[in-house]
């Protein structure tokens, strides 16, 4: 009778076990991954904005001065 409950919880801990690693990437996963995606999009965007003004400003300033 002990037998059977330590194969039978021996069992269990593989059936867990086999189901946590074989988990797929869940719907959840893929939203934060799409969500990551446009955020770095977004702050890439405003970057290369903030840097083209800062050229601009940096260039009308220079032609003032050499002015």
């Amino acid at each position: 009778m002990k037998n059977v409950f330590k194969f039978g919880f021996l069992g269990l801990a593989i059936a867990v076990g086999t189901a946590a690693c074989n988990s797929t990437k869940s719907e959840a996963d893929n939203t934060v991954d799409s969500l990551e995606a446009v955020i770095e999009e977004k702050v890439e965007a405003t970057t290369d904005s903030i840097d083209s003004i800062g050229e601009e400003t940096i260039d009308s300033l220079d032609s003032l001065v050499n002015n």
